[in-house]
C-alpha cells in the first residue's frame, strides 16, 4: 500500500509528476537540491512554465498533499527524475542519479520502491541497485535476491511533450521495466494511481533502451531533414516546396528541416546508444553529427549574408541582426541544448552590440545572452529595426503574422515560415 510518494527532482517532469499523484490525495514529498525551487514550490507557485501546473500545484500545497524540501524522507515509493546529461566528451553522467542514490540511501525501509524515471544509459538500473546496496548494506537488493530483496527497482522512463505534459503522463502508455517481476509488479501498481494509458511491462534494460530508441529514431529523421536543407541551399532548390512535393508519395513523411536539434532528449539520448555500442551505432552518430552541425551552418549563412549588405553598400556598423526564437522548440520556455540559443549566443559574439532576440515566452535576456548586450525586443521593433531577420523557432506568434519586408533586409528562415514576406 503506498501512502506517500517522495519525487527526487522537481523540474519539467519532477514536479508535474509530483503534482499528479498529489492531485490523486497521496501525500508527496518534492525533493529538490534548489532552496529557491524549495521555497516557490511550498509557497504554491511553480518556477517553470507549463499549462495548468500552477493551478494543480496551488491547489495540492494549500490541501496538504504536497510539499517540498531539500533533505530526502522516508516514503514508500521513491521517483527519480534529475537530469542526465552529457560529458565534454559526450558520454553519459550519471552523477545525478548517484547523488539521488545517495540522498534516499539513509532513508530506504524494507518494502519500499524505487523508480529510475530519469533517461538513462542500458544498465543505469543496475548501477542504481548497486549503489543503494553500498549504502545499505542491512537491506537486500533485486540484484542480490530477486524477487526476495527487501527493495523493489524498477525503470520507468518519462515521455512527454513540453507544453502538454500534464496530459500526456496521464494518457500515454509507460513501459516499465522492473529488475525483478514484483519490481514490475510494484511499480505498475503506482502508476496506475494516476496513468490511464497501458502499463505495459518488460525488462528494465529494454524499458532503458526503449527511450533511446525512440529519441534516436525521431534524431535520424530530423538529420534527414536538416542535411536535405544543406543540399537543396547548395543548389538553388526551394526544400519546402521539395518536401511538400515529396510528400505526395504515400509512403514518404519527410519531417520540416530546422536550425538544429534541442532539447533535454532527442539532442542527448542518441549519444547514450552510441556509447553503449559506439562501433555498431553509426547510422546514430551520422545523424547526432548532422544536427549539431546545422547551428554553424546557420551562423555561416547569417555571415554571407552580411558580406552580401555590405558588398551592396551598407556600412557594417549599421547591420543589425534579429534572432527570432531562442527556445529549443515551439510555444516553450525551455532553454535546454537549444541550437537557437547558441546561434544567438555565437552571433552575439561575434557581432558585438548588433545582436537582438525576439523570444515571446522569456521577460528577460537569459545567460549568457545577458552578459553580451543583446536586447529583448517584441516583433514589430525587430522588423523594423534588423537588417538581418533569422527565423530560428516557428513560435505560433510568428506564424500569425505576415510580414512586408524590404529588398534591403536579409531573410534567413530556418522553419520556412515566413517565405512569402517580400514586397514585389
Amino acid at each position: 500500500m503506498v501512502n506517500t510518494i517522495s519525487v527526487i527532482g522537481l523540474g519539467y517532469i519532477g514536479l508535474p509528476t509530483a503534482t499528479l499523484f498529489a492531485s490523486r490525495k497521496l501525500r508527496v514529498i518534492g525533493v529538490d537540491v534548489s532552496q529557491h525551487v524549495v521555497d516557490t514550490i511550498n509557497r504554491g507557485n511553480i518556477h517553470i512554465i507549463e499549462p495548468e501546473l500552477d493551478i494543480l500545484v496551488q491547489a495540492a500545497v494549500r490541501a496538504g498533499y504536497l510539499r517540498a524540501t531539500t533533505r530526502a524522507q522516508p516514503a514508500d515509493a521513491f521517483i527519480i527524475a534529475v537530469p542526465t546529461p552529457l560529458t565534454t566528451d559526450q558520454r553519459p553522467d550519471l552523477s545525478y542519479i548517484e547523488a539521488a542514490a545517495r540522498a534516499i540511501a539513509p532513508v530506504l525501509e524494507k518494502g519500499n520502491l524505487v523508480i529510475l524515471e530519469s533517461t538513462s544509459s542500458v544498465g543505469a538500473s543496475e548501477i542504481l541497485a548497486k549503489w543503494l546496496a553500498d549504502a545499505r548494506t542491512d537491506l537486500v537488493f533485486p540484484h542480490q535476491l530477486g524477487d526476495d530483496a527487501d527493495i523493489h527497482i524498477a525503470h520507468c522512463p518519462e515521455r512527454v511533450l513540453p507544453g502538454r505534459v500534464l496530459h500526456e503522463l496521464v494518457a500515454n502508455d509507460r513501459v516499465i521495466g522492473g529488475m525483478t517481476t514484483k519490481c514490475s509488479d510494484a511499480a505498475v501498481a503506482l502508476y496506475k494511481l494516476v496513468v490511464q494509458g497501458e502499463c505495459i511491462v518488460t525488462d528494465a534494460r529494454t524499458a532503458e533502451m526503449c527511450k533511446l530508441v525512440e529519441n534516436s529514431f525521431r534524431d535520424v529523421n530530423i538529420a534527414f531533414a536538416n542535411e536535405l536543407s544543406i543540399i537543396c541551399d547548395s543548389q538553388g532548390i526551394d526544400v519546402w516546396e521539395l518536401i511538400r512535393l515529396a510528400n505526395r508519395h504515400p509512403r514518404v513523411s519527410i519531417l520540416a528541416p530546422s536550425c538544429g536539434v534541442g532539447g533535454h532528449c532527442i539532442a542527448v539520448d542518441p549519444w547514450f546508444l552510441v556509447d553503449s555500442a559506439p562501433e555498431e551505432a553509426k547510422l546514430i552518430r551520422t545523424a547526432r553529427e548532422v544536427n549539431d552541425a546545422k547551428p554553424g551552418w546557420v551562423i555561416d549563412k547569417i555571415g554571407r549574408a552580411i558580406s552580401e549588405l555590405m558588398r551592396a553598400g551598407m556600412a557594417f556598423d549599421d547591420i543589425r541582426i534579429a534572432c527570432l526564437g531562442i527556445s529549443y522548440k515551439a510555444d516553450i520556455d525551455d532553454l535546454r541544448e537549444s541550437p537557437a540559443l547558441r546561434i544567438a549566443t555565437n552571433l552575439a559574439r561575434c557581432y558585438e552590440g548588433k545582436v537582438s532576440v525576439v523570444e515571446p515566452n522569456l521577460d528577460t535576456v537569459p545567460m549568457p545572452l545577458d552578459k553580451l548586450q543583446v536586447s529583448l525586443v517584441n516583433l514589430d521593433q525587430a522588423i523594423e529595426q534588423a537588417n538581418i531577420l533569422v527565423m530560428l523557432v516557428d513560435h505560433a506568434g510568428f506564424k500569425s503574422v505576415k510580414p512586408r519586408l524590404s529588398r534591403t533586409q536579409v531573410l534567413v528562415d530556418t522553419r520556412g515560415i515566413w517565405s512569402d514576406a517580400y514586397n514585389d
